[in-house]
């Protein structure tokens, strides 16, 4: 089995692949005063509850946006595993060009998105990644990454919304029943949530204006879900998993 982790701003994701298909996903969130030990008793429990044993695990691909974070878990996996890790970054094969004016500017997590895009859906394809950051990457029929886009996930907007606003209520974030909404609770949900899919339609609508071909539009990360729009193809929360196993094959 080959565990595939990304750890992002908000949370750490564990993905156990086996016999090539996602068996089980886990989430952790991102600590950077976690110990080793902690992040390691996390990856056994996880692995108890899907009936693995740590001799199961013949590898370790890590995505990770946070450095603070790496030294501490990849010493889990070292430490617990026995394995050392393949790490998405400098030297690692992809199967990805990536024309944009800075490549190193391209978050891993990014980059593995656009991969499992590109090995399960093909070409032409905008693929938007909805974490704490709200980001948009093109790739096109030749496996190139040629443009992207970044703006603010829509959790992220809910908490700049309450922690600058003494009395706005903190609120889940999910699809409301109306927008037509009689207390404040309601009227921010409607608020972010419409404000969040609008967006979302205005900028896909955009790439369809300047991107001359066809193209398909696949969403990924927690939120996706929740969105209802024609505007987007395929959800695919495994996403980033495919195209770490992609990355892995590559290097193996």
């Amino acid at each position: 089995m080959l565990i595939a982790v990304d750890i992002g701003n908000t949370n750490i994701v564990l993905g156990f692949i086996e016999d090539e298909q996602v068996a089980a996903t886990y989430r952790i969130t991102t600590k950077s005063n976690h110990t080793s030990d902690e992040f390691g008793i996390m990856m056994l429990q996880f692995l108890q509850l899907k009936g693995f044993a740590p001799r199961d695990v013949h590898d370790v691909i890590i995505t990770s946006v946070v450095p603070k974070v790496m030294h501490s878990f990849t010493a889990a996996i070292v430490k617990f595993l026995g394995i050392t890790p393949m790490v998405v970054g400098p030297g690692i094969r992809t199967g990805m060009n990536i024309h944009i004016d800075d490549p190193r500017s391209l978050g891993t997590d990014c980059l593995a998105d656009c991969a499992g895009a590109y090995a399960t859906y093909g070409g032409r394809t905008l693929v938007i990644d909805m974490g704490t950051a709200t980001t948009y990457n093109y790739v096109d029929e030749h496996a190139t990454i040629t443009c992207g886009l970044i703006t603010t996930g829509i959790r992220t907007a809910a908490e700049a919304l309450t922690s600058m606003t003494a009395q706005l209520p903190e609120v889940e974030i999910r699809r409301p029943t109306s927008i037509l909404a009689k207390d404040t609770k309601n009227a921010i949900q409607a608020g972010l949530y419409y404000d969040f899919l609008g967006g979302i339609e205005r900028i896909i609508t955009q790439f369809h204006r300047e991107i001359p071909e066809d193209f398909q539009v696949v969403a990924t990360g927690g939120l996706a879900r929740i969105l209802d729009t024609p505007l987007i193809d395929v959800i695919d929360p495994d996403l980033i998993f495919k195209g770490m196993l992609w990355i892995y094959r590559k290097n193996i």
